[in-house]
């Protein structure tokens, strides 16, 4: 059932943030990841770093649409650590860069709190000012990276150039992270639930358990973390007992561990996300017709029309505030590991409860088709 906060409120916002800065994701091939992007999603290229930047290791292209920054890197040589996380991994996001405005006190504030460091503060600068970034570890091979960019023009980060390719596809319409997934192991949840409250003074929003996320064949546990402001939400995932193998058991086999699942970006007209995205080849999980057969008795009266979002297979919840409307893609990797969920807040601050059972026979479906059921 859902549930409220069980730990302790915290007194003061140690570590504010003001928002998710950007999403580094190591990918087998930058430059085609950019492109598939930039072609399906509608991100707008902005800047890149390589051996033309001077960078010997690596290569990055950095997309923004919105609020929203992707950091596609690949490495340039065998036998590196960016290699050896793709090996093991396959794509996927390995930072999370967290907006502040002091990444020094980050960083001495969850140092303090039992944090295990990834990057010493640091403090990189260029004709157009300074960034000070550091950075810790969290579940798996997952990173958080404290930006502090008050006193920086420049495109990106110090070493990035303006990337300015003639091939620019229009936006989708994404403006925000809304949140990030991450799926950890069995029995994790709550060590991690205590990690983001302990070291980095997030609280619990709500809990679900394997009541409100279960199907005929497989169930799950989550709890959503949220930061001070609320600008920042990280829902965590464990598997639980079924009958099945579930999705998040699917996961960890294929991503080699606990990792960040999916990516939920919000728009202001899902509809018509929807619809440019369908239109550049984005696939979508689906649900039967049935789902929508008393999708008005359940959720009351919306803006928008029924038989659209039962052609689109856009899925809808309301709770005391109001009502949301969110879809989830396949995964967009060979792995079954790393997929979006496009989401639009008509009021809603909940995650789509009502949905669960829906969304989650949708998942098995394709589980099914790929012999990991």
């Amino acid at each position: 059932m859902e549930a409220v906060a069980t730990l302790s409120p915290t007194i003061t916002d140690f570590l504010p943030l003001n928002g998710t800065d950007y999403l580094e994701l190591y990918v087998g091939n930058a430059r085609q990841s950019a492109h598939y992007f930039q072609t399906a999603f509608g991100f707008q290229p902005i800047a890149h770093a390589g051996l033309a930047t001077g960078l010997r290791d690596r290569e990055s292209y950095v997309l923004q649409q919105g609020k929203i920054r992707l950091m596609l890197t690949s490495p340039l040589h065998n036998d590196s650590a960016i290699g050896q996380h793709l090996d093991k991994h396959g794509d996927g996001v390995k930072v999370v860069a967290l907006w502040v405005d002091d990444a020094r006190r980050a960083f001495e504030e969850t140092m303090n709190r039992g944090a295990s460091a990834y990057m010493e503060p640091t403090r990189e600068q260029d004709e157009h000012g300074y960034v000070v970034r550091s950075g810790i570890h969290t579940y798996g091979d997952t990173v958080h990276v404290f930006v502090e960019r008050n006193d920086y023009q420049g495109i990106f980060l110090p070493g990035y150039e303006p990337w300015h390719p003639e091939y620019r596809p229009t936006d989708a319409g994404l403006n925000y992270v809304d949140h990030m997934v991450g799926n950890v192991g069995w029995h994790e949840m709550n060590q991690w639930m205590t990690f983001y409250h302990d070291v980095m003074g997030f609280q619990q929003l709500v809990s679900f358990d394997d009541k409100d996320i279960s199907t005929d064949y497989t169930a799950l546990m989550s709890k959503v973390m949220s930061n001070g402001n609320g600008r920042v939400k990280f829902p965590i995932n464990e598997p639980a007992e079924g009958k099945k193998k579930s999705q998040i058991e699917e996961y960890l086999d294929f991503y080699g561990g606990p990792g960040i699942q999916h990516i939920a970006v919000a728009t202001d007209n899902i509809v018509e996300t929807v619809l440019t995205l369908h239109s550049r080849g984005v696939e979508f999980l689906t649900v039967p017709d049935t789902y929508y057969a008393n999708l008005s008795e359940r959720i009351g009266q919306i803006d928008e029309e029924i038989d659209m979002l039962r052609q689109l297979g856009i899925l809808a919840d309301r709770d005391d505030e109001g009502y949301l409307l969110q879809i989830f893609t396949k995964p967009i990797c060979p792995r079954p590991t790393l997929f979006f969920e496009i989401i639009q807040r008509k009021g809603a601050r909940s995650f789509g409860k009502g949905n669960f059972k829906a969304l989650f026979e949708a998942i098995e479906r394709e589980q099914a088709l790929r012999g990991t059921l």
